[in-house]
C-alpha cells in the first residue's frame, strides 16, 4: 500500500504552517476539514419526520422517537445525556436513480440540557412537539434541491430553510482519532475547543460518521466558531478529505454520484447505511427493493490507483470520465467517476476488475495502468 507523507511549509507572508500532500494519507494523523462543498438546510414543523420519511431512502422515524444514544451520565449546559445519531440517506428519482444525498442531524432541545449556570433545566425550546432537523447537503445543487423539496411539500406542515450562512459542515479523519463522538463545547475533553465553541446555543457535537467508522467524525457547527478538537495545525484543505474517501471508495454529492443516472446500489449505499429495507414506501423504492432482493450487483464503485509500467504512481494524468479497459482485448471494465493525484474511483465490473490476473489500463492512455482495490470495509459477500 502506498503512503502519504506530509511536509510542513511556513508561509513567508503569514508565518502559518501549511501541510502539503506528496503521496497518500495512510499514516496521516488526525485532521479536520471544513467542507465548502456542503451546505445546511433546516427542517421544522409537526410534519417534518412524516415528510422526509416519504421521500428519503432511510428510516427517518428514528428522529421522532424519544430514546437516543447515551452521551453522558448527566446532562450539561450544552449537551443532553442522550442524543440521536445522525443518518445518511438519499432522495431518488421515481425510477430509483440518485438525485441528492443528506446527512440528517437532530439538535438537542434546550429543556433536555441544563441552563447556562448548571443550576436547573434549560428553558423550553418552544417547538411545541415539533421536530427540528438539519441536513448537510451538496452546495452545488442547493437551489435545485430546495425547489424539489418544496414541490413535494404540498400541504405538509414543514418549513424548509437554507441556513448555510449560519452553519458549516466539518469532517475529522485520519489515523489515531480520539473518541470524540460525544464532544460538544461542554464535553470536558478539550478545554480549548470548549472555550472556542462556547457561543453555540444548539450545543452541536461531533458524531461518528453514519456511513463507516473508517471515515471518522462528522457534524455541523456554527460558521462563526471553530469546532472543538480542531487545532490550527490540524485543519487542512477539503481535498485531503477527498483523498481519504478515494482510499476507501466512498463517493459523496452529485459531482461524484451522477444525478439522475447513478444506481444507489452500485455506489454501495447499502454498505454505507443509507437505505432501510424495513420502512414503508419512498420515492424510487421499487427498483431499489427489486435489485437488492435479486441479490446480484455486478458493478460497484471501487477505489483505483493509477501507475506506470514500472508500478510508479502517475499523478494528475487521469480525469473523471476516462474509460478503464482490459489491456488484452480492450473490453470496457468501467469509467473513472472521480480522480485526484494518483487516486480515483469508478463503477467497475467487480469480478473482472478485482480478479488477481486482471490487467487494466486507461483507454487512449495505454501507458497508464489501473489497479482496482477492494476496500477493507466491504462485506465478504460482495466479492
Amino acid at each position: 500500500m502506498f503512503r502519504f507523507n506530509f511536509r510542513r511549509e511556513i508561509s513567508k507572508s503569514t508565518g502559518i504552517y501549511h501541510r502539503k500532500i506528496h503521496s497518500g494519507l495512510e499514516d496521516a494523523g488526525p485532521m479536520a476539514s471544513r467542507l465548502k462543498s456542503r451546505s445546511v438546510v433546516r427542517f421544522s414543523g409537526p410534519d417534518t419526520v412524516k415528510f422526509l420519511q416519504g421521500l428519503l431512502t432511510n428510516d427517518v422515524r428514528r428522529f421522532g422517537e424519544s430514546s437516543g444514544e447515551k452521551n453522558s451520565a448527566v446532562p450539561t449546559p450544552n449537551m443532553a445525556s442522550v442524543s440521536t445519531p445522525p443518518m445518511y440517506a438519499a432522495l431518488l428519482t421515481p425510477q430509483g436513480r440518485f438525485l441528492y444525498d443528506f446527512f440528517l442531524y437532530s439538535p438537542s432541545k434546550s429543556e433536555e440540557k441544563l441552563n447556562r449556570t448548571g443550576s436547573g433545566p434549560g428553558s423550553d425550546s418552544g417547538l411545541d412537539g415539533s421536530v427540528e432537523l438539519f441536513a448537510d447537503v451538496d452546495v452545488d445543487v442547493l437551489d435545485e434541491l430546495l425547489e424539489t423539496l418544496k414541490k413535494y411539500r404540498l400541504r405538509s406542515k414543514v418549513d424548509i430553510e437554507n441556513v448555510g450562512e449560519e452553519f458549516s459542515c466539518w469532517q475529522r479523519y485520519g489515523r489515531n482519532l480520539s473518541g470524540s463522538s460525544s464532544v460538544g463545547w461542554g464535553g470536558g475533553v478539550d478545554r480549548a475547543g470548549e472555550s472556542t465553541a462556547s457561543g453555540n446555543k444548539y450545543g452541536w457535537q461531533w458524531y461518528e460518521d453514519p456511513r463507516l467508522e473508517c471515515l471518522g467524525y462528522r457534524s455541523i457547527f456554527p460558521s462563526d466558531a471553530t469546532p472543538p478538537l480542531v487545532e490550527a495545525d490540524k485543519e487542512t484543505d477539503e481535498s485531503n478529505y477527498l483523498l481519504w474517501r478515494l482510499e476507501h471508495g466512498v463517493a459523496e454529492g452529485s459531482a461524484e454520484i451522477p444525478k439522475g443516472e447513478a444506481i444507489p446500489l452500485e455506489y454501495n449505499f447499502v454498505g454505507l447505511n443509507a437505505i432501510s429495507f424495513d420502512k414503508g414506501c419512498y420515492v424510487g423504492q421499487e427498483l431499489i427493493a427489486r435489485t437488492h432482493h435479486r441479490g446480484v450487483i455486478r458493478k460497484r464503485l471501487i477505489p483505483l490507483r493509477f501507475i506506470d509500467s514500472n508500478g510508479k504512481e502517475v499523478n494528475q494524468k487521469i480525469a473523471a470520465g476516462a474509460e478503464v479497459v482490459e489491456s488484452g482485448n480492450g473490453k470496457k471494465m468501467g469509467t473513472v467517476s472521480t480522480a485526484l493525484g494518483s487516486r480515483g474511483m469508478g463503477v467497475m465490473r467487480v469480478e473482472e476488475a478485482l480478479k488477481p490476473s486482471a490487467e487494466l489500463t486507461v483507454k487512449d492512455s495505454e501507458d497508464v495502468k489501473v489497479e482496482a482495490i477492494r476496500p477493507t470495509w466491504w462485506p465478504a459477500e460482495w466479492f
